[in-house]
């Protein structure tokens, strides 16, 4: 129990840790000045949550395990991020997609999570829910702009929708971690999410003119540890400091 609560922890928190480092990317290259600084502060945001969870599994992994080592020097095979997360920003239209994409899904999440057994996880939940509730928001907000915008702005978040849709239904594969989490009262069952995510995404899609994507082909492999060929280049990026400097604290 403790090590699947342990990797439990780890899918929770390795979302938003790989999530926070792609929106850091763009810091100083946003489309605006305020646009530039929200998507920084959502950055911002994930990188505080994914503290909490990773303090947290150190605490139940135990031994010299800390929040630096968990976050900096694990492995790629040992992230257990979904493949959405980790895509690279293609352009403008491809991040916010993203970003929508998983933002309906991490409100739902946390707002069951909240009721876990585990004190802890659902504190971390509570805590977190009211940024992520923004982030939806601009999420959302922007696809209908987009969606609803110039022909090309159009064009680009309907292509943007059709690629990375294939990256969603990851989502609601359970590990067997969540699997076990969930039916002993501290995680959430993430199958039972699924009806209603892509009702409050196809709705969203609709709103902004755009086209719900029909294939039924997807994508995974992300929870197992097995990533694109993206994550390798990531996770130098963000792995340097602490590879290059051992010992550095967060």
């Amino acid at each position: 129990m403790k090590d699947q609560l342990y990797q439990y922890i780890l899918g929770i928190a390795d979302n938003s840790l790989i999530l926070g480092q792609r929106l850091g990317e763009l810091c100083g290259h946003g489309p605006s000045l305020e646009t530039d600084i929200a998507i920084t502060n959502i950055s911002l945001d994930l990188l505080g949550q994914v503290r909490n969870y990773y303090q947290y599994a150190a605490k139940v992994k135990g031994g010299d395990a800390t929040e630096d080592t968990i976050a900096f020097l694990r492995k790629e095979r040992d992230y257990r991020n979904v493949l959405l997360v980790e895509h690279p920003n293609k352009d403008f239209a491809y991040i916010i997609t993203r970003g929508f994409f998983f933002d309906v899904y991490h409100e739902m999440f946390l707002t069951h999570l909240m009721k876990s057994t585990d004190e802890t996880l659902a504190a971390i939940a509570a805590k977190s829910i009211k940024e992520v509730r923004y982030h939806k928001i601009f999420s959302s907000e922007w696809m209908k702009r987009l969606g609803g915008g110039t022909e090309e702005s159009h064009a680009r978040i309907q292509e943007a929708v059709n690629s990375l849709w294939r990256n969603t239904n990851e989502l609601f594969q359970p590990t067997e971690a969540e699997a076990a989490m969930a039916k002993a009262g501290i995680g959430v069952d993430v199958m039972a999410l699924k009806e209603d995510y892509y009702r409050v995404i196809s709705q969203t899609l609709e709103e902004a003119t755009l086209e719900v994507p029909t294939n039924t082909w997807f994508l995974k492999g992300g929870k197992e540890g097995v990533h694109t060929e993206h994550m390798g280049y990531l996770l130098s990026d963000l792995q340097y400091m602490q590879r290059a400097y051992p010992n550095m604290n967060w």
